[in-house]
């Protein structure tokens, strides 16, 4: 490989100690990528039996201690808590003094950007706002699913070389979403990821009350076909009955889905809604054949649909 192309040193942050506020699933996993990377983490807490058997698992020889020990051991700090929990640790850690100035103070949430951490910025901490696109096991998968991860980064100009070298050394693609649209971002992404998990999981259970044996074997290609169409080609990609326009079909999956799954049906209202307005507005549904179909949509709402002959 040519010199030219190789990483500049300068880029990279020195060997730092790693500590981990939060031993759930993501914090084991980064620290011991940052690991691979040359890093040493040093330390981490957690509190339920889960927590600690997952760090003694993923961070051997690393000991747990209270948060603010942690902060004392540590150059980097993992905060890899609930979002909702990350504003009261921030504020508690600062409070108390546990901040040392220079010291990179980095999240993991979705939802925040660094003015999340602004009463540590004041202690003289290093904010950075770094969150893996991924989903987590909690188990060593989880180290090798990072390669070619996309983080969302949030942090101040001065500190932009640092978070990107970060997520590079973890094996990531940054990606830097500036502050005001993390939530938007963070919503994309658990639409797109949380709410597929629910909608397999519930596919998965009609289809064993259909009589499948083996429905994650059935859906595997179909999900991993139809997965790579949207991603190739997005609406383009849209297929069934929905898209199609065939009312009578759609009247008969909901009449089914409230005899055997009435716990579905708004969930399948909803999406094939979402559905038929996409199909519209990219041409791909008719519009004469729409109205029929709409209709089914909103008597099914109410529970009131005709299989056999489409929509009264």
């Amino acid at each position: 490989m040519n010199a030219s192309h190789q990483p500049d040193p300068r880029d990279r942050p020195a060997r730092l100690t790693v500590g981990v506020v939060g031993a759930g699933r993501v914090g084991p996993a980064l620290a011991a990528a940052l690991q691979l990377a040359g890093h040493r983490p040093v330390a981490a807490s957690g509190v339920s039996d889960t927590s600690v058997r997952r760090a003694a698992a993923m961070l051997p020889d690393v000991p747990l201690v209270p948060p603010a020990e942690v902060l004392d051991r540590a150059d980097l700090v993992l905060l890899t808590v609930p979002d909702d929990a990350l504003p009261g640790l921030v504020e508690g850690l600062a409070e108390t003094g546990a901040v040392r100035p220079g010291q990179l103070l980095v999240h993991t949430s979705g939802r925040y950007g660094t003015k999340v951490l602004e009463p540590a910025l004041r202690a003289g901490a290093l904010p950075l706002a770094l969150h893996p696109a991924m989903t987590f096991t909690g188990t060593a998968v989880d180290v090798q699913r990072l390669a070619g991860c996309s983080f969302g980064v949030t942090a101040p100009d001065e500190l932009r070389l640092a978070a990107e070298a970060l997520v590079i050394e973890m094996g990531g693609e940054p990606e830097w979403i500036a502050e005001e649209n993390r939530p938007l971002y963070h919503a994309a992404l658990a639409l797109g990821a949380n709410h597929l998990v629910t909608l397999v999981a519930e596919s998965m259970d009609l289809l064993r009350d259909a009589g499948v044996e083996a429905p994650d074997r059935m859906l595997g290609p179909l999900l991993g076909a139809a997965l790579d169409n949207a991603l190739r080609s997005g609406d383009a990609a849209l297929t069934g009955p929905v898209a199609r326009g065939d009312a009578g079909t759609v009247a008969a999956h909901v009449a089914e889905l409230r005899k055997h799954a009435p716990q579905t049906v708004a969930g399948y209202l909803a999406m094939a809604r979402a559905t038929a307005d996409r199909a519209l507005a990219h041409g791909l549904l008719k519009p004469e054949l729409a109205e029929d179909l709409l209709g089914v949509l909103a008597t099914g709402a109410g529970g009131d649909t005709t299989p056999e002959g489409g929509p009264r």
